[in-house]
């Protein structure tokens, strides 16, 4: 007897199927989120560029609010399509109720912690007067819709997990347009309405999120037994269900804090050093979409392999995430490249000045450089949304915090304000921290997928 050849994971047309299947849709809903930010930078870009830094720097207390929540919610996903792999997707309605009380309460805590503190961070972080009050009152605004960020995000990793991407999609592309048309009303002021620049953007995206809640939860309710009876779970669920998500909870306050930082010290250099390097990082935030929507369908697969304990499963689904992501990152990286001039006219007027400073000459070479940026951030969360998916929690995030904290912001300040490289250095700082992340992340995959897990059987002729 002679045992046939097995494909890998990232030969077999079923499983790229799989993937494709579900990434692809859950690739273009983050877009869309990801759209929303980018509509809301175009549209001030090209009203109101000089107020674009209020935005940006607003981001650091509500980014970093959002990164901790999504993490903590992790176990909604990871619970989800453990019972969905085992043929018990109709006892997981008591995981994404529980999602939604713990978005709820913990939400709130944070709201109220955002109104009351970020005036004076952001004056203790040295801005000026006007900038200071400019972040705070954009920052206020976003804190409003935190919880309706919190539902939604509980909502749609609830509807992927059950596969049911389509539906997340279709609901976030309403939400984009909702946004485009507040945006258009208040920033750019269409329809006779007065022109709120920063404040403006703040308050579309609050509304736009909250209209979402209403959509996702009636989607919830038809589409899933998340408010069906469900018996009650083992005694360790729910402290699971929140642990699994320390680890990238930890990471994302990273990355996202990370990143959002930089335009602190984009700030320090200058106003237009900061809209310059916020207009390019929404490049790599819009390609990064893509590698979020293949992270997610890499965790699932996951997920419902280690559910079924194969060990075999669970490393072929990571190889085929792997493999996937790098492809993806060296085509949407090529293409960055080449329309480096037609995206730096779509983010800003050709005349427009900030601080003195003609804007789109310089965001030119600099949307150009995010190429290389692209794909080693993609890389770093497909790896590391693998590695949480069968329980590796730490070594990610220890790398995450590496890779964001101890190297990104340091390099960004040495190479933009010591050295004088402007927004230029600081996306160099930038590609440093995305190299040492995708790398060791990528490494660490191969190296701990499924250890402890039987391998499959293999067919046999």
């Amino acid at each position: 007897m002679y045992r046939r050849r097995v494909w890998p994971a990232w030969a077999r047309p079923s499983d790229i199927a799989d993937l494709l299947r579900l990434s692809g849709p859950i690739a273009v809903s983050r877009a869309a989120m990801m759209l929303m930010g980018l509509t809301d930078v175009i549209v001030l870009g090209q009203n109101a560029p000089s107020e674009l830094p209020y935005v940006l720097n607003s981001w650091l207390p509500i980014g970093v609010s959002l990164g901790l929540t999504m993490g903590l919610l992790l176990g909604v996903s990871v619970l989800t399509a453990e019972l969905a792999g085992i043929g018990q997707a109709h006892e997981s309605g008591r995981i994404f109720r529980r999602g939604i009380r713990f978005s709820l309460w913990f939400g709130a805590l944070l709201t109220l912690l955002i109104l009351l503190c970020v005036e004076p961070m952001f004056r203790g972080l040295g801005f000026g007067e006007t900038v200071a009050a400019g972040t705070a009152s954009v920052s206020r605004i976003l804190a409003l819709g935190l919880i309706g960020h919190m539902l939604t995000h509980v909502a749609g990793s609830y509807l992927e997990a059950l596969r049911r991407p389509l539906v997340v999609t279709a609901i976030m592309y309403a939400g984009v347009l909702i946004n485009l048309v507040i945006d258009l009303a208040v920033v750019a002021g269409w329809w006779g309405m007065p022109k709120m620049g920063a404040d403006g953007v703040a308050i579309a995206t609050t509304g736009t999120r909250w209209l979402l809640v209403v959509f996702f939860l009636a989607a919830v309710w038809r589409f899933t037994p998340a408010f069906k009876p469900s018996p009650p779970g083992p005694e360790d669920e729910p402290v699971r269900q929140i642990s699994v998500g320390y680890g990238m909870a930890v990471s994302n306050v990273a990355e996202w804090g990370g990143f959002n930082f930089t335009f602190v010290i984009a700030t320090w250099i200058s106003t237009a050093a900061t809209t310059i390097y916020g207009m390019a990082v929404h490049v790599i935030g819009f390609c990064f979409m893509a590698f979020l929507g293949l992270g997610t369908a890499t965790g699932v697969r996951v997920a419902e392999a280690y559910g079924r304990r194969n060990k075999d499963q669970v490393q072929d689904a990571s190889r085929l995430g792997i493999v996937a992501g790098t492809l993806i990152g060296l085509v949407m990286g090529a293409l960055v490249w080449i329309f480096q001039a037609q995206l730096a006219a779509l983010l800003v007027k050709s005349e427009a000045e900030v601080a003195g400073v003609l804007i789109r000459p310089e965001l030119v070479g600099i949307v150009g450089f995010t190429a290389f940026v692209i794909v080693f951030d993609g890389l770093q969360n497909i790896a590391s949304m693998a590695l949480r998916a069968q329980n590796v929690i730490w070594p990610p995030t220890y790398i995450h915090l590496g890779s964001y904290f101890l190297i990104m912001i340091p390099a960004a300040w040495f190479f933009g304000l010591y050295l004088g490289r402007g927004a230029q250095g600081m996306m160099e700082g930038v590609l440093i921290a995305s190299v040492f992340a995708g790398v060791l992340q990528t490494a660490l995959l191969e190296s701990k997928a499924a250890r402890r897990l039987r391998p499959a059987r293999r067919p046999v002729s």
